[in-house]
């Protein structure tokens, strides 16, 4: 995940149409996604920004380019065009490095919180793992959606497990 710095305490607000259906995203000027989530609702997704992150003002503008067309992309098959999109999330260490993580975690693999929280540095952190899941502002950019129970069940998703699932269907087929 990148880091960039805040440099603006303004931020957009847009939704896209997807086949998962409205997929929002707040997003930096500078093109860096603070929250992003399958709701129509820009309260849906401020609460997930850190206090320290979260613009003073967010307006409902059109889509950043850059993050649009990576979300297309995405849905179109092309599932590393994720990877060039900058995300910007907020907490203590271990939650901030298992975000960072959670992005190379391939599409089409699906790890359980076990072997996430070994991957994250900390084979016993395994509900500090879940809790990273659960605290991730950014879906879709930070894959949360591939990490599964012991028994390879869904787990949690805070956007509902059929968008869980069908992610995961989307990637193994491609």
């Amino acid at each position: 995940m990148n880091t960039p710095q805040p440099t603006d305490s303004s931020a957009i607000f847009f939704t896209l149409s997807t086949p998962d259906g409205p997929f929002s995203v707040i997003a930096r000027p500078d093109a860096v996604v603070l929250a992003s989530g399958w709701t129509a609702a820009e309260q849906g997704l401020t609460g997930q920004i850190h206090r320290s992150l979260l613009p003073a003002e967010i307006r409902h503008d059109k889509p950043e380019s850059g993050i649009k067309d990576a979300v297309e992309a995405f849905y179109a098959g092309d599932f590393q065009a994720l990877d060039a999109v900058r995300v910007l999330q907020h907490s203590g260490p271990f939650r901030t490095h298992a975000w960072q993580v959670l992005r190379t975690v391939p599409a089409g693999t699906a790890l359980t919180y076990s072997e996430y929280a070994r991957r994250a540095g900390n084979p016993q952190a395994v509900r500090a793992a879940a809790s990273a899941c659960a605290m991730n502002a950014a879906a879709l950019f930070v894959p949360c959606h591939r990490i599964l129970r012991l028994d390879g069940g869904l787990g949690g998703f805070r956007w509902g497990l059929k968008i869980k699932d069908s992610l995961l269907r989307r990637e193994s087929a491609g």
